[in-house]
């Protein structure tokens, strides 16, 4: 009777407290930007990021081009350090738009093009430049025919070269068309991750009507003025509507001493979408077939190698286990004379090995790799790093990796003081776990920014910047890795099973070097991964939006779950064969998947990304996926290390040889 009193009370309690939230919150909407409601005719600026190409791959600022500036000068907007690592250079432009107003007006004539003009512009448009606008958040998408396929993209091209011939034309008029959600709330909050930082909380007004902005798109042509009447304007003077001329000879041609006007038109179009749904025409899931191919295919290379790990679990290993363990004493003693394959090693196989350090240094790194990688991919999951929120993935990753120091010094102690038997030494650990892959990521990514600086991109990471990297590095990661360091230092060692013989034992020779056996092993990971690889490629060097992460975590699991199955497998194998050297081959079994990453990266550079021009581009493709190769390699490795050093923990546990 009691408990139902209690049960009943508890029930009207929630009840209340649920009817406060939803009279307080009608809406909820986590990821992305706040929503921003606008009135009938309020002013809206256009913001412009850096000129972009999928043949340089080399950013440069919008305004490196003679184009209309504003009348209050150039202003940055705030930047993230994702943002600032990207390349993205976010400033403001004259592009205003009255909401719900359709006009066609007038912005600038510029002075008469010099040839540093002409042969930037046209340099610019050879190498296929796109201008990236953004209004409200939103990029401006492009609709192009190709091949009778509609294509969407985001941005227009700074200006085209007809076919057969030497002429290039600029871009100096846009239509845009901008969808418009009419709005009315009753009291709305929402929290999410806006442009202007992390946690935004906006609560509309409980009488709140307006117009949301649901989409931007853009229709560019190339129109010629007479500069003559277009002097007589001011900027934001109404002019008449434009028709985009097929013509070439109404075309603005890029030369000298040429005066370029540049005018826009726009016009604002009632839409059903509502705004959490306004990223939707970007983020359209291309291929999900081929998605759910590559996890059905991982799923039968994880089934292979399960039932090869079942085998030798339960017929192999437990059949020997038992039969000796059956045994008595005598008979044990003459069993131990007749042993052979993993038995064999029992004296050795926890014998130190070659370069510990290093090993304990790696295995660290990849632990922190590792759960930067699984944090990132659920959060991204989840929606709580949304493609509104520009830079926000790698910042993400950042501020996880600086603090993930801790469990990256806590490994690495942990088994350098497992393998040594004491904690001497732990500082110079730490401090290498701490230096190690950063060390490796600064020094590539200095020789990349020289090349850019070089360039005058706005791909450059700013010396500031420098500075910041640097402070996050030794004033956050190098002390929470030390830090951890210490906690390994004072956890309990884990305790050896059989002790090691003082004299090693001799390794039989082989038919076959025992690195084959180790390269051959990546092929099983890459296999459940090199689809997915593919998208991810395309998302960051062809400009597309990769947004199918609940994909990429299935695929990360599968990938988890492979890595440790092939390095179980082949330590076995090795143990089989009386070599008890495991300890890298363990690491490098499922670490190698990423040599075959590597490769495949140069493999698309050479036949996905024909487009990419010059020297440059191509050192910078090569720097950056070297990085990302090393990064798979430690996150990898480790997990294919610590699941065989588990696996002969638990195997020569069972085994009582003294």
């Amino acid at each position: 009777m009691a408990l139902s009193m209690i049960s009943k009370r508890t029930s009207w309690a929630a009840l209340i407290v649920l009817v406060f939230i939803s009279h307080a919150c009608n809406g909820f909407y986590l990821p992305g930007s706040y929503m921003h409601t606008y009135s009938e005719g309020e002013e809206i600026y256009a913001k412009v990021n850096s000129l972009t190409s999928i043949e340089t791959e080399l950013p440069f600022s919008y305004y490196s081009l003679p184009y209309c500036k504003p009348h209050g000068g150039i202003k940055k907007s705030a930047e993230n350090l994702g943002e600032l690592l990207m390349g993205d250079q976010i400033d403001n432009s004259p592009y205003r738009f009255r909401m719900n107003k359709n006009e066609s007006v007038f912005l600038c004539t510029t002075n008469a093009l010099n040839e540093h003009e002409v042969k930037l512009l046209k340099q610019r448009t050879r190498d296929l430049y796109q201008v990236n606008m953004i209004l409200d958040n939103l990029p401006a998408m492009r609709f192009a025919n190709q091949n009778g396929i509609k294509i969407q993209w985001t941005g227009f091209p700074v200006g085209y070269t007809p076919p057969n011939s030497n002429d290039d034309y600029i871009i100096n008029h846009l239509k845009f068309k901008v969808l418009v959600h009419e709005y009315e709330g009753t009291g709305v909050e929402i929290i999410g991750t806006g442009e202007e930082g992390m946690g935004v909380i906006s609560q509309a007004d409980k009488k709140a009507s307006g117009y949301e902005i649901v989409g931007f798109e853009v229709y560019p042509c190339s129109v010629k003025y007479d500069p003559a009447k277009m002097d007589k304007l001011h900027i934001y003077d109404n002019i008449t509507s434009v028709n985009c001329p097929l013509d070439l000879d109404k075309s603005q041609i890029i030369r000298e001493q040429e005066r370029v006007s540049f005018t826009y038109e726009v016009e604002f179009v009632k839409s059903d979408i509502r705004w959490p749904s306004r990223w939707d025409a970007y983020l359209k899931m291309e291929g999900a077939r081929v998605h759910w191919f590559s996890i059905l295919n991982s799923l039968m290379v994880i089934f292979f190698l399960a039932g090869i790990v079942f085998v030798i679990f339960l017929r192999t290993v437990r059949r020997d286990l038992t039969r000796y363990e059956e045994l008595d004493k005598e008979a044990q003693a003459q069993m131990n004379e007749e042993l052979s394959g993993w038995k064999l090693v029992v004296g050795d196989v926890f014998r130190e090995p070659n370069n510990s350090k290093l090993l304990c240094v790696m295995v660290g790194d990849g632990v922190q790799i590792l759960g930067m990688a699984v944090v990132t991919i659920v959060f991204a999951a989840f929606g709580f790093m949304s493609p509104a929120s520009r830079g926000m993935l790698l910042t993400g990753m950042i501020i996880l990796y600086l603090f993930l120091g801790t469990a990256a010094g806590y490994a690495g102690v942990r088994l350098w003081q497992t393998i040594k038997g004491t904690s001497e030494g732990w500082r110079s650990v730490s401090w290498s776990v701490a230096c190690f892959f950063p060390g490796i990521v600064f020094v590539v990514l200095t020789f990349l920014n020289f090349i850019l600086w070089g360039s005058k991109s706005t791909g450059a990471i700013p010396i500031s910047t420098y500075f910041v990297l640097l402070s996050l590095w030794f004033c956050i990661s190098v002390p929470l890795t030390l830090l951890g360091g210490y906690m390994g230092t004072r956890a309990e060692p884990i305790q050896y099973p059989v002790r090691t013989n003082q004299i090693p034992r001799e390794i039989p020779a082989r038919k076959y070097p025992s690195w084959v056996l180790v390269l051959g092993a990546g092929t099983l990971p890459f296999g459940t991964l090199f689809i997915e690889l593919f998208f991810i490629l395309s998302s960051i060097w062809l400009g597309r939006f990769y947004y199918v992460f609940g994909f990429l975590l299935v695929v990360l699991l599968l990938l988890i779950t492979v890595c440790a199955e092939v390095s179980v497998v082949l330590t076995y194998m090795h143990l089989c064969v009386e070599d008890w050297q495991w300890w890298w081959k363990a690491f490098y079994a499922s670490g190698s998947v990423s040599l075959y990453v590597f490769l495949y990266s140069i493999n698309y550079l050479v036949f996905d990304l024909q487009s990419l021009s010059g020297p440059v581009s191509a050192i910078l493709y090569l720097g950056y996926s070297l990085i990302m190769a090393v990064a798979i390699m430690l996150s990898t490795g480790t997990i294919g290390f610590l699941t065989s050093f588990y696996f002969v923990h638990y195997l020569f546990s069972s085994v009582k040889i003294d």
